[in-house]
Protein backbone atom coordinates (compact mmCIF):
# COMPACT_ATOMS: atom_id res chain seq x y z
CA UNK A 1 0.00 0.00 0.00
CA UNK A 2 1.27 3.25 -1.12
CA UNK A 3 1.31 5.95 1.41
CA UNK A 4 0.30 9.90 -0.48
CA UNK A 5 0.35 13.24 0.79
CA UNK A 6 -2.54 15.20 -0.42
CA UNK A 7 -2.23 18.96 -1.29
CA UNK A 8 -5.30 20.92 -3.01
CA UNK A 9 -8.75 20.65 -4.03
CA UNK A 10 -9.18 16.85 -3.80
CA UNK A 11 -11.89 17.39 -7.27
CA UNK A 12 -9.78 20.10 -9.48
CA UNK A 13 -10.14 19.18 -12.97
CA UNK A 14 -6.38 17.70 -13.25
CA UNK A 15 -4.19 16.09 -10.55
CA UNK A 16 -0.33 15.84 -10.35
CA UNK A 17 1.78 12.91 -9.08
CA UNK A 18 5.00 13.79 -7.96
CA UNK A 19 8.26 10.87 -6.80
CA UNK A 20 10.82 12.47 -5.00
CA UNK A 21 14.36 12.94 -5.84
CA UNK A 22 16.89 10.48 -5.10
CA UNK A 23 18.28 11.89 -1.71
CA UNK A 24 15.46 13.67 -0.25
CA UNK A 25 11.71 12.72 1.26
CA UNK A 26 8.30 13.47 -0.30
CA UNK A 27 8.04 15.70 2.30
CA UNK A 28 11.41 18.02 1.99
CA UNK A 29 11.22 21.19 1.47
CA UNK A 30 11.30 22.00 -2.00
CA UNK A 31 8.78 19.20 -2.48
CA UNK A 32 5.99 20.56 -0.23
CA UNK A 33 6.98 24.49 -1.24
CA UNK A 34 6.25 22.79 -4.95
CA UNK A 35 3.29 21.28 -4.12
CA UNK A 36 1.88 23.98 -2.37
CA UNK A 37 2.29 26.29 -5.31
CA UNK A 38 0.74 23.64 -7.70
CA UNK A 39 -2.40 23.59 -5.25
CA UNK A 40 -2.48 27.64 -4.97
CA UNK A 41 -3.37 27.57 -8.68
CA UNK A 42 -6.18 25.08 -8.41
CA UNK A 43 -4.35 21.66 -8.51
CA UNK A 44 -5.29 18.55 -6.85
CA UNK A 45 -1.46 16.73 -5.86
CA UNK A 46 -0.52 13.85 -4.39
CA UNK A 47 2.72 12.55 -3.48
CA UNK A 48 4.24 9.35 -2.68
CA UNK A 49 7.63 7.85 -1.71
CA UNK A 50 9.74 4.78 -3.26
CA UNK A 51 10.89 1.44 -0.80
CA UNK A 52 13.42 2.79 -0.26
CA UNK A 53 12.95 6.12 1.07
CA UNK A 54 10.14 4.80 3.14
CA UNK A 55 12.38 2.69 4.65
CA UNK A 56 14.62 5.49 6.09
CA UNK A 57 11.51 6.52 8.28
CA UNK A 58 11.28 3.40 10.03
CA UNK A 59 15.13 3.23 10.91
CA UNK A 60 16.30 1.40 7.85
CA UNK A 61 19.92 1.74 6.84
CA UNK A 62 20.45 4.07 4.50
CA UNK A 63 21.38 2.31 1.38
CA UNK A 64 21.62 4.28 -2.15
CA UNK A 65 18.84 4.51 -4.31
CA UNK A 66 17.75 1.85 -6.69
CA UNK A 67 18.40 2.56 -10.38
CA UNK A 68 15.26 4.11 -11.85
CA UNK A 69 14.89 1.16 -13.97
CA UNK A 70 14.38 -1.04 -10.92
CA UNK A 71 11.36 1.04 -9.27
CA UNK A 72 9.10 1.60 -11.96
CA UNK A 73 6.87 -0.94 -10.71
CA UNK A 74 6.17 1.14 -7.92
CA UNK A 75 5.61 4.02 -9.94
CA UNK A 76 2.66 1.88 -11.64
CA UNK A 77 1.49 0.63 -8.94
CA UNK A 78 1.11 4.54 -6.95
CA UNK A 79 -0.65 5.38 -10.04
CA UNK A 80 -2.81 2.38 -10.01
CA UNK A 81 -3.99 3.13 -6.65
CA UNK A 82 -4.20 6.63 -6.72
CA UNK A 83 -6.30 6.26 -9.63
CA UNK A 84 -8.68 4.34 -7.65
CA UNK A 85 -9.60 6.70 -5.31
CA UNK A 86 -9.84 10.07 -8.07
CA UNK A 87 -13.29 11.44 -9.06
CA UNK A 88 -14.65 10.07 -12.20
CA UNK A 89 -13.38 12.34 -15.47
CA UNK A 90 -10.08 13.61 -13.68
CA UNK A 91 -6.92 13.78 -15.60
CA UNK A 92 -3.72 12.33 -14.07
CA UNK A 93 -0.47 14.37 -15.07
CA UNK A 94 2.83 11.99 -13.81
CA UNK A 95 5.92 13.26 -13.02
CA UNK A 96 8.23 13.67 -10.37
CA UNK A 97 11.75 15.72 -8.96
CA UNK A 98 15.17 14.73 -10.35
CA UNK A 99 15.09 11.03 -9.70
CA UNK A 100 11.53 10.79 -9.64
CA UNK A 101 10.84 12.45 -12.52
CA UNK A 102 12.71 10.12 -14.73
CA UNK A 103 10.98 7.32 -12.73
CA UNK A 104 8.01 8.58 -14.58
CA UNK A 105 9.67 9.47 -17.20
CA UNK A 106 10.63 5.78 -18.20
CA UNK A 107 6.61 4.75 -17.44
CA UNK A 108 5.17 7.55 -19.55
CA UNK A 109 4.39 6.35 -22.55
CA UNK A 110 2.54 3.31 -21.28
CA UNK A 111 0.43 5.07 -18.85
CA UNK A 112 -0.32 7.43 -22.01
CA UNK A 113 -1.53 4.78 -24.58
CA UNK A 114 -3.32 2.99 -21.71
CA UNK A 115 -5.62 6.34 -21.05
CA UNK A 116 -4.03 6.52 -17.43
CA UNK A 117 -2.04 9.78 -17.77
CA UNK A 118 -2.82 12.43 -19.91
CA UNK A 119 1.02 14.39 -19.16
CA UNK A 120 4.48 13.95 -17.49
CA UNK A 121 6.18 17.13 -15.82
CA UNK A 122 10.07 16.65 -15.02
CA UNK A 123 11.59 19.29 -12.13
CA UNK A 124 15.17 19.01 -12.54
CA UNK A 125 15.32 16.36 -15.05
CA UNK A 126 18.96 14.10 -14.32
CA UNK A 127 20.31 14.12 -17.74
CA UNK A 128 23.34 13.38 -17.11
CA UNK A 129 25.49 12.80 -13.48
CA UNK A 130 26.98 16.06 -12.72
CA UNK A 131 30.37 16.89 -14.26
CA UNK A 132 29.86 13.69 -16.49
CA UNK A 133 27.57 15.25 -19.26
CA UNK A 134 28.70 11.91 -21.26
CA UNK A 135 26.46 9.95 -19.51
CA UNK A 136 22.77 10.79 -20.68
CA UNK A 137 19.81 9.17 -19.56
CA UNK A 138 17.99 10.42 -22.26
CA UNK A 139 17.48 7.73 -25.19
CA UNK A 140 13.90 6.89 -24.29
CA UNK A 141 13.34 10.74 -24.33
CA UNK A 142 14.21 10.48 -28.51
CA UNK A 143 11.09 8.60 -29.17
CA UNK A 144 8.78 10.30 -26.28
CA UNK A 145 5.09 10.23 -27.26
CA UNK A 146 3.53 11.48 -24.17
CA UNK A 147 3.07 15.49 -24.02
CA UNK A 148 5.88 16.54 -21.46
CA UNK A 149 7.07 19.66 -19.40
CA UNK A 150 10.49 19.55 -18.11
CA UNK A 151 11.26 22.32 -15.86
CA UNK A 152 14.94 22.50 -15.69
CA UNK A 153 17.31 25.73 -13.59
CA UNK A 154 19.80 27.28 -16.94
CA UNK A 155 22.64 26.15 -14.95
CA UNK A 156 21.52 22.49 -13.41
CA UNK A 157 24.20 20.39 -13.27
CA UNK A 158 22.33 17.44 -14.13
CA UNK A 159 21.55 19.01 -17.64
CA UNK A 160 22.06 22.87 -18.17
CA UNK A 161 20.47 25.02 -20.76
CA UNK A 162 23.35 24.99 -22.99
CA UNK A 163 23.32 21.17 -23.06
CA UNK A 164 20.34 20.61 -23.33
CA UNK A 165 19.76 23.06 -26.36
CA UNK A 166 22.68 20.65 -27.89
CA UNK A 167 20.26 18.15 -27.48
CA UNK A 168 17.72 19.48 -28.81
CA UNK A 169 19.83 20.40 -32.06
CA UNK A 170 21.21 17.06 -32.40
CA UNK A 171 17.53 15.45 -32.32
CA UNK A 172 18.25 13.51 -29.15
CA UNK A 173 14.86 14.62 -27.80
CA UNK A 174 11.35 14.16 -28.87
CA UNK A 175 9.34 17.15 -30.12
CA UNK A 176 6.33 16.32 -27.77
CA UNK A 177 8.97 17.47 -24.79
CA UNK A 178 8.40 21.58 -23.88
CA UNK A 179 10.33 23.47 -21.72
CA UNK A 180 10.26 25.84 -18.81
CA UNK A 181 13.74 27.32 -17.91
CA UNK A 182 14.39 28.94 -14.61
CA UNK A 183 16.48 31.76 -14.52
CA UNK A 184 19.99 31.16 -13.52
CA UNK A 185 18.82 27.99 -11.33
CA UNK A 186 20.71 25.16 -10.06
CA UNK A 187 19.04 21.94 -9.41
CA UNK A 188 16.79 23.07 -7.05
CA UNK A 189 15.92 26.11 -9.50
CA UNK A 190 17.18 28.22 -7.35
CA UNK A 191 19.67 31.79 -9.33
CA UNK A 192 22.60 33.03 -7.40
CA UNK A 193 22.92 35.75 -5.87
CA UNK A 194 22.44 39.13 -8.01
CA UNK A 195 20.86 37.76 -11.18
CA UNK A 196 18.17 40.05 -11.08
CA UNK A 197 15.69 37.00 -9.98
CA UNK A 198 14.80 35.36 -6.54
CA UNK A 199 14.54 31.39 -5.84
CA UNK A 200 10.69 32.55 -4.63
CA UNK A 201 10.05 34.13 -8.09
CA UNK A 202 11.90 30.88 -9.68
CA UNK A 203 9.35 28.70 -8.31
CA UNK A 204 5.98 30.89 -8.54
CA UNK A 205 7.01 30.74 -12.40
CA UNK A 206 8.00 27.10 -12.34
CA UNK A 207 4.19 26.34 -11.19
CA UNK A 208 2.53 28.79 -13.46
CA UNK A 209 4.19 26.98 -16.32
CA UNK A 210 3.03 23.25 -15.06
CA UNK A 211 -0.28 25.00 -14.29
CA UNK A 212 -0.50 26.11 -17.81
CA UNK A 213 0.34 22.83 -18.98
CA UNK A 214 -1.61 20.63 -17.15
CA UNK A 215 -4.51 22.79 -18.33
CA UNK A 216 -4.14 22.13 -21.59
CA UNK A 217 -4.06 18.43 -21.88
CA UNK A 218 -6.95 16.05 -22.09
CA UNK A 219 -9.31 18.75 -23.07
Amino acid sequence: MTTFLYDGPPDAPCRVLLAHGAGAAMDSPFMTAFAGLLSARGLAVSRFEFAYMAARREGGKKRPPPRADLVTGEYRAAVAELRATMPAGQRLVIGGKSMGGRVASLVADELYGAGLAVGLACLGYPFHPPAKPESLRTLHLGTLVCPALIVQGERDPFGTHTEVDALIADGALSPAIAFHWARDGDHDLGPRGGQGVTRKENLAAAADAVAAFAAGLGT
